[in-house]
């Protein structure tokens, strides 16, 4: 995905309360990346997280620097460890730069228990590893991106993949889910079965509106609604508001001859954010960047003053749980010096 630096420059705001205290609990790093994104390190994050008071940051797995040999199983390992060097390297850094302070790293849970060698080899590797993300993203349809390791859109019921997860709980693990919003039923049937295991909805469940979606925006989002609700339901699950940005939402955001503003992104999607709000209630949600997967659309900046503006009437211990807390309490996060 490109990355446009000077047409991003186009949209230029004020930030707003900059002095709010943010933990962005979803962002990525990429070195010489296979799929198709520039490197992005930490110079990179902390020119996008400078313009806010971002303090922490979790990082998610993007399949990046996997270990090149060994057994097949341990080779997710090798993105943790990379990013551990990273994190150490930000804890050096002069005051004010975000520091990375945990690891949403990955492993195959369709080794089904073979998979435990690889999640304490990633607790042996840093303590900052929290648990894991295995995307199971698919749809039938060859115009939207599916997994290619998939065959349908039903993973979270396999029962390799149920026999894997079921390892989480035992060593303190969360797992973050990135699918497509006709696959939230899944994630919440596994939730129900797996009560002692923290899970997290990556991207808002992103509800599609490309391919056979296309056109089809309102029906869309009641079918999504739905979903959203029904997971909500369940204590031991929680939701990332953001991840909208993406080709896929088909808002046309990456295409555009301006950036949007944070004006725009809140007319044109708060109704997702605000029924995910009141659906898993401020004390379960937390606004995540995706960065640099939504970059290719608009500004750092720019969508943290949209999270702020959508929430401006909401009260400050709300606002302060949407930010920083929530993400805090899931990751384990330690508050700033």
């Amino acid at each position: 995905m490109e990355i446009r630096e000077d047409w991003l420059a186009l949209v230029q705001e004020e930030i707003v309360e900059p002095e709010r205290p943010i933990v962005d609990p979803h962002h990525h790093f990429f070195y010489n990346s296979e799929h198709g994104f520039e490197d992005y390190l930490l110079s990179h994050y902390w020119a996008d997280t400078d313009t806010h008071n971002v303090e922490q940051t979790v990082f998610v797995e993007c399949g990046a620097m996997f270990r090149e040999d060994g057994p097949e199983d341990l080779k997710p390992v090798g993105q943790t460890e990379w990013v551990a060097g990273l994190a150490a390297e930000a804890e050096q850094a002069e005051a004010g730069k975000a520091r990375v302070r945990a690891i949403v790293g990955t492993a195959d849970l369709f080794l089904g228990s073979g998979v435990r060698r690889c999640l304490e080899t990633q607790l042996e590797v840093s303590p900052l590893f929290k648990g894991i993300r295995q995307i199971v993203a698919w749809d039938e349809s060859d115009t939207v991106p599916s997994m290619p390791h998939l065959e349908s859109a039903e993973a979270y019921r396999d029962s390799r993949f149920r026999e894997g997860f079921a390892e989480l709980a035992s060593l303190g693990l969360m797992f973050d889910g990135w699918h497509y919003h006709p696959q939230t039923p899944y994630l919440t049937e596994l939730a129900s079965d797996f009560p002692d295991t923290k899970i997290v909805l990556d991207h808002l469940g992103t509800p599609l509106n490309t391919g056979p979606y296309a056109s089809q925006a309102d029906e869309i989002f009641e079918v999504w609604k739905q979903g959203i609700s029904e997971l909500a339901a369940l204590p031991n699950t929680y939701i990332k508001l953001g991840g909208m940005l993406m080709p896929w939402n088909g808002f046309g955001w990456e295409a555009r001859e301006r950036p949007g503003t944070s004006d725009e992104l809140v007319a044109l999607q708060s109704r997702y954010y605000l029924h995910a709000i009141e659906a898993f209630g401020p004390a379960r949600a937390m606004f995540e960047s995706n960065f640099p997967a939504d970059k290719p659309s608009v500004s750092y900046h720019v969508v943290w003053n949209a999270f702020k503006k959508l929430v401006a009437d909401f009260s400050e211990s709300e606002k302060d749980r949407m930010f920083r807390g929530t993400a805090m309490e899931v990751y384990g996060l330690e508050p700033m010096e």
